[in-house]
């Protein structure tokens, strides 16, 4: 249910997103508010966590919810009134507060509930529904736009918009109907601990603890902040500027249809028993690794070959008909699996560090914090006009650096069973 949850809200807000620009050619005001949401998402979600464990993640989710349906309809506001980027930019503030709380009570809700054994399927199951979300907005586009007359205009319909915006509303609700944490047992017997009655004060206190007795978090902290930053560059600077409106459609779709693949695979990999946890964790990192430099490379060879000014002096844009479309599409399809693996490792392994909710929701609330931070640096560097290969290049050091960060933390931290020990008092 909580895959559902993400499913009509981030979900679809990633599909539009995936288009470049939010479906618009001039990602200005789309960098801007992606700006500001991320910015906001990034101060909110640091003490996330603590709303979380007074809240209850089930109204935690649920105000989570709120912000993704006004981000939609904002740029829906747009494409019927071109003069209300102000708007646009303020739902976008918003919506980073909404997906704050969203993310943190996901993140709790994810790596509390399974057996330590289960923790890389949950993952994997969850990410699949959440970006099932990208595919069926993806669908819901490539639809509108595939046998568009005028291809060569890049601002999605209102159709397109309107769609995506039934569906999220749709999906406010639904965390409402979750189960209580109080009543959860897991599959071995075990119950889920939650938070006794805590207070605004010892929450905060408790978010100060977590870090003090757990300090190897830091050194994730590379990896949190590279984890989306590459949105940019794949978004705006490859799909939203060297394909039309058909060929980012299916681009799109291909995307979040190769992050179900990869979320699930990694899963069954991080949750191989024959294995144990120590070894799992640095097959993930190989993993990892290897996908960053080959997807790197190759994106390499497709960046040195435009730049802002080449894109500005040309009209036409690559179809799916066009020679050469092939191999491009292929390379954001390894993106997408790139992201999915990313992101299902680095839960994974903040999921090694505790089973405690409370605990997990201060390392998810880190987790996005820093998340969100990177990638309002990166829409703010896209929206002064950095060039491409620049936002590339940066992309790319970042992975390279979250991944040599992790590597010792790893080594030092990840045991092959969790003990009490490190579960927050």
């Amino acid at each position: 249910m909580v895959g559902i949850v993400c499913f009509t809200c981030p979900g679809l807000y990633n599909a539009l997103l995936g288009l470049g620009g939010a479906g618009r050619i001039d990602p200005a005001i789309n960098d801007d508010a992606n700006a500001a949401l991320y910015a906001s998402y990034a101060f909110f979600a640091f003490f996330a966590g603590s709303v979380n464990n007074v809240l209850g993640p089930r109204l935690t989710l649920f105000l989570g919810t709120t912000g993704y349906a006004l981000g939609l309809g904002s740029y829906l506001a747009m494409n019927i009134h071109p003069n209300v980027g102000g708007f646009v930019i303020a739902a976008g503030a918003y919506e980073g507060l909404c997906a704050a709380l969203l993310w943190t009570a996901e993140g709790c809700f994810m790596l509390a509930y399974p057996t330590e054994s289960q923790k890389g399927m949950f993952i994997g199951v969850f990410w699949s529904i959440f970006n099932m979300g990208g595919v069926v907005g993806a669908c819901v586009s490539l639809g509108q736009n595939f046998n568009s007359e005028n291809l060569t205009t890049p601002i999605v319909g209102n159709g397109t918009y309107i769609g995506l915006l039934v569906i999220n509303i749709l999906g406010v609700c639904l965390p409402l109907f979750l189960a209580d944490p109080n009543k959860m047992i897991r599959t071995d017997g075990s119950r889920v601990k939650t938070p006794r009655q805590p207070t605004w004060k010892s929450e905060f206190r408790g978010l100060w603890i977590a870090l003090k007795t757990d300090p190897l978090v830091i050194m994730l902290f590379p990896m949190f902040f590279a984890s989306i930053w590459y949105y940019t560059w794949q978004f705006n600077d490859y799909n939203g500027t060297l394909f039309n409106i058909r060929a980012r459609s299916l681009n799109n779709l291909v995307y979040w249809l190769a992050q179900i693949f990869g979320s699930l695979i990694v899963g069954l990999i991080l949750d191989c028993t024959r294995l144990t946890r120590r070894h799992r964790a640095f097959i993930g990192w190989t993993i990892l690794l290897f996908l960053v430099f080959f997807v790197h490379g190759w994106a390499y060879v497709y960046q040195r070959g435009y730049t802002r000014e080449s894109i500005a002096l040309t009209t036409n844009r690559m179809d799916v008909y066009d020679h050469g479309y092939t191999g491009r599409i292929l390379l954001y399809t390894l993106c997408g699996v790139l992201d999915s693996v990313w992101q299902t490792t680095t839960y994974w392994i903040l999921g090694t560090m505790s089973n405690d909710p409370a605990k997990l929701a201060y390392f998810t609330g880190f987790y996005k914090s820093i998340q969100a931070a990177g990638c309002a640096g990166a829409f703010a560097a896209d929206a002064v006009k950095l060039p491409y290969m620049n936002i590339f290049a940066s992309t790319w050091a970042l992975l390279v650096a979250g991944l040599i960060f992790t590597l010792p933390m790893i080594h030092m931290r990840v045991n092959n069973h969790t003990d009490d020990t490190d579960e927050l008092e």
